[in-house]
């Protein structure tokens, strides 16, 4: 259920990017209610997870070192995770390097799903609620550059395949990790998600004027995993 909903998240979102990639307004939104999800996922089910933890006092550092590494894919993607794919022609974008960026960071957010009993955890819908917008991103990249529909071809759909096999693949290998581990995973995906979302939500608005529709678009993102976060166990994600 969960390797089939992680591979989903990412098949819908690059059929969408596909068939309405020309819509970056589109991208936009959905961009800006999965960081509203993904930071009240990652304040309010992940760090409580990592600092209650018996290393907890010492994760912080894993913290910074997820919003660190996180700064250092980007460098590969070139800002895809928060929507920059309009800045950036094919010529200086290697797909290559966004293959291999996206496929880290994707890979990463896996890990910590070995240790995961429920098929709906919280944490699992921050994943997908990420993986949709990125998604979509990343099909308008591949199949709409020049505003014109492009036939898949092999680097394409190989580039889509290894993204969405990458947090399934992640989830895989935490099978083979002590679980004593689990807490130091957390926290560098908790940098991650927290560099992502906050640069979605706090980017400038043009001009500085007051966005409502952002502001909406957040608070629903927020209310979503907040509702998510009252009616789940808590008891989902932990040592065995």
């Amino acid at each position: 259920m969960t390797v089939l909903l992680l591979i989903f998240s990412v098949i819908a979102g690059v059929f969408l990017g596909k068939h309405f990639g020309k819509k970056e307004k589109l991208a936009k939104n959905l961009l800006i209610l999965s960081a509203g999800f993904l930071i009240t996922i990652c304040l309010n089910e992940v760090f409580p997870q990592v600092y209650t933890a018996e290393a907890g006092s010492s994760l912080g550092i894993f913290v910074i070192g997820g919003v660190l590494l996180q700064m250092i894919l980007e460098a590969l993607t070139k800002g895809f995770e928060h929507g920059h794919f309009h800045h950036h022609s094919e010529n200086n974008i290697l797909p290559l390097a966004l293959m291999v960026g996206l496929f880290i960071h994707a890979f990463i957010e896996g890990i910590p799903l070995a240790n995961e009993e429920h098929s709906l955890s919280p944490y699992l819908l921050g994943i997908v609620f990420h993986n949709l917008p990125i998604s979509f991103i990343l099909g308008a990249f591949l199949f709409n550059r020049n505003g014109e529909s492009k036939s898949p071809s092999y680097p394409s759909m190989l580039i889509v395949a290894l993204f969405a096999l990458a947090s399934p693949m992640g989830m895989l290998l935490g099978n083979y990790f002590n679980p004593n581990l689990q807490p130091y995973f957390l926290a560098i995906v908790g940098g991650i998600f927290l560099h992502i979302s906050s640069v979605i939500i706090f980017e400038s608005n043009k001009n500085h004027n007051i966005d409502w529709l952002k502001i909406g678009l957040v608070i629903l993102g927020v209310s979503l995993a907040l509702t998510m976060h009252l009616f789940h166990d808590h008891g989902s994600l932990h040592h065995h």
